[in-house]
């Protein structure tokens, strides 16, 4: 059985009236790349100010490695490595200099810590900009630098806050990449973003929150399955009655139809066989059509139906 590295317990946390968190629950296992979703002012932020003890709460529990998490326990918060989405370096202090100030806060030892700057450096495939200060850099440049201050001390448990803003498609796979290689290593990360496809591609488990709850928790898979969107069909067809549109919308697992612009959309509440059922009717009634589109139900529908919002506002 995994070792639990994040345990929250009933959190409650508070602004004046406002209810930030409401009874927020969370555990996450060593070893995952876990999905923090919701849409803003759903208590991401203070969930993960909380985390790390920034901020204090109203009631609750927080645990980290097994241990009751407070603002004076900085053997654990030595263990934490934390990539915020602002840039949080130090603009007169070179890519190298950065990197090694960070890392000093966490480790003493002069030749260590020079071996893990280098290994840092390395890892973000930053070894050509060592010298450069940070506003000479791209922005993608300056995420990876961003990345390597917060995990050069080798934490255990890694914070990623929205880490892809704005950099370009290179930097973003790279970014992901250098992800997926912390973990395998044996970094815990906790990964929050707007990029649905991101979450999808790297994530083992996701948590969507809203109103300071915690709404849906799962894998990608289980999560599609929490909701009605299924396979969605798209059809190009030229003159479709009403008559058949109608037909076509008590075909089996069929639950909307729509039809504008030459398109009949079909969406589906699961089921095997969709697409073979509509072009036999298509033939069967001798009904025209051009191309066809099929699509899975991904991330974002079931964010949106669990949560009535879109995640990027």
């Amino acid at each position: 059985m995994s070792e639990k590295i994040v345990e929250i317990k009933n959190l409650v946390k508070r602004y004046g009236d406002l209810l930030a968190l409401d009874h927020f629950n969370l555990e996450i296992n060593q070893g995952e790349i876990f999905g923090l979703l919701g849409p803003n002012g759903s208590g991401k932020t203070t969930t993960i100010n909380c985390l790390l003890s920034l901020l204090s709460f109203d009631k609750g529990e927080i645990k980290l490695f097994g241990e009751k998490m407070a603002p004076n326990k900085y053997h654990l918060k030595k263990e934490i490595g934390v990539v915020l989405q602002n840039v949080a370096v130090f603009e007169g202090l070179t890519v190298y200099e950065n990197i090694d100030y960070f890392c000093g806060l966490y480790i003493n030892d002069k030749k260590l810590r020079k071996q893990y700057v280098e290994e840092a450096i390395q890892f973000v495939g930053l070894e050509d900009y060592k010298k450069m200060l940070p506003p000479k850099l791209s922005g993608g440049l300056l995420r990876r630098l961003n990345i390597a201050c917060g995990i050069a001390h080798k934490p255990k448990l890694i914070i990623m806050d929205e880490p892809t803003v704005a950099v370009d498609p290179q930097s973003r796979n790279k970014i992901l990449e250098g992800i997926e290689e912390l973990n395998r290593q044996g970094a815990t990360i906790i990964y929050t973003s707007h990029y649905m496809e991101e979450v999808e591609q790297i994530c083992t488990r996701i948590a969507i929150m809203d109103k300071g709850k915690s709404i849906a928790l799962g894998t990608k898979e289980e999560l599609k399955k929490m909701i009605k969107t299924g396979e969605k069909l798209t059809v190009e067809i030229l003159q479709l009655s009403k008559e058949h549109k109608d037909c076509i919308s008590k075909l089996p697992h069929v639950y909307q139809t729509e039809y504008q612009d030459n398109n009949l959309v079909i969406y589906f509440n699961g089921g095997k066989h969709n697409l073979v059922r509509v072009l036999e009717y298509l033939g069967e009634n001798e009904i025209s059509f051009g191309r066809v589109f099929s699509e899975l139900p991904t991330l974002n529908d079931v964010f949106l139906e669990i949560t009535g919002k879109q995640l990027r506002d």
